[in-house]
């Protein structure tokens, strides 16, 4: 597919599906070179890694090697909030991916908004300076921060949650951007695993000239159905009643699976059991019934309450509730009481 956007004043002619790199964690690394090299080679020329998952950038340093750096757009990203932790991070990125720049470097959902005058950008702006970084951009999840980055000038794209789950909110933000002329990167663009309909998510996205969806791909399966989409993928009557369907379904208090919760003092999986209910009724087919998932549900009545993981959850959900209710469900579908 070689059908290409302009990521903002970046300037960067990237392919509309954009290659997000967190699944290949999961994969080893031959199948991870397949994958990686196989969209290479279909026209994907953006990949978004980051230095917190762990293997990924090695993945796509060693699948990336032996092709012209000039012919791909790397970006990645660092979660560090001291000026020698992003130096560290930078360096052990760079030289993972076996180059000596990335095209994008991103902070990466910290805590707060670096501005002009903070120590943090100014390292970012020393490293754009000696070239190992090309543009400067922002992720996060919660919406002040995205406006506050856009409002300060300073970046070239914003990362944000967009898929037509999206609310008025993130439409503005989308708009915002195209009017500043800020890349707008996609990421969750398939709410986070709980959509299943590509073609759909790919449509609705397609309608905006200024984002690029990064799609999370971990098999081969997966990239070849975003291969077969183009500009001509726009949304018909049925891919309309698909999006319909699963707002009405999935609504706005779900959990987004990003993780920011965790940890948990009690050893809970967040981001699993808050949304069982969606999974066991969504993916039937995979085994959220065994022991393991039981076990794992059960360890869900000893939540505290203390709401630590609410203070951290950048879509201020109820977590404690969340939780509580998909046990409930969990129980009702594992004794029958509620059929799938």
């Amino acid at each position: 597919m070689d059908f290409k956007m302009r990521l903002g004043k970046t300037n960067l002619e990237v392919n509309k599906n954009g290659f997000g790199a967190l699944p290949i964690q999961r994969r080893n690394m031959a199948d991870s070179i397949e994958i990686l090299q196989t969209a290479y080679e279909n026209g994907i020329n953006f990949y978004d890694t980051a230095h917190f998952y762990t293997d990924s950038e090695e993945k796509i340093g060693n699948a990336f090697k032996d092709i012209a750096r000039e012919e791909i757009y790397l970006a990645t990203k660092s979660g560090s909030e001291t000026v020698e932790d992003f130096w560290s991070d930078l360096e052990t990125s760079l030289k993972s991916m076996k180059t000596d720049y990335v095209d994008l470097h991103q902070f990466h959902n910290i805590s707060f908004c670096p501005k002009k005058d903070d120590e943090l950008y100014k390292a970012m702006l020393e490293a754009k300076d000696e070239g190992m970084i090309r543009h400067i951009g922002i992720t996060t999840h919660k919406i002040t921060h995205a406006h506050e980055a856009l409002d300060s000038g300073l970046y070239e794209t914003l990362q944000y949650p967009f898929s037509y789950l999206s609310g008025e909110e993130e439409l503005k933000l989308v708009e915002k951007c195209k009017q500043l002329d800020v890349g707008f990167i996609a990421m969750k663009a398939m709410g986070g695993g709980l959509l299943k309909n590509s073609k759909a998510s790919f449509a609705y996205i397609n309608q905006f000239d200024n984002v690029l969806p990064i799609w999370g791909i971990q098999k081969l399966e997966e990239l070849e159905e975003f291969l077969t989409y183009d500009e001509n993928t726009i949304l018909t009557d049925d891919l309309k009643a698909i999006i319909k369907k699963d707002k009405e379904e999935l609504g706005e208090n779900f959990c987004r699976g990003c993780a920011y919760c965790m940890p948990c003092p009690e050893d809970i999986n967040i981001s699993l059991c808050a949304r069982m209910s969606l999974w066991i009724r969504r993916f039937p087919t995979e085994p959220y019934l065994t022991e393991e998932y039981q076990e794992m549900m059960e360890k869900t009545t000893n939540c505290m309450e203390c709401y630590a993981c609410v203070d951290n959850c950048p879509y201020e959900l109820d977590i404690p509730e969340l939780l509580k209710e998909n046990y409930a469900d969990y129980q009702n579908v594992l004794n029958g009481n509620v059929k799938l």
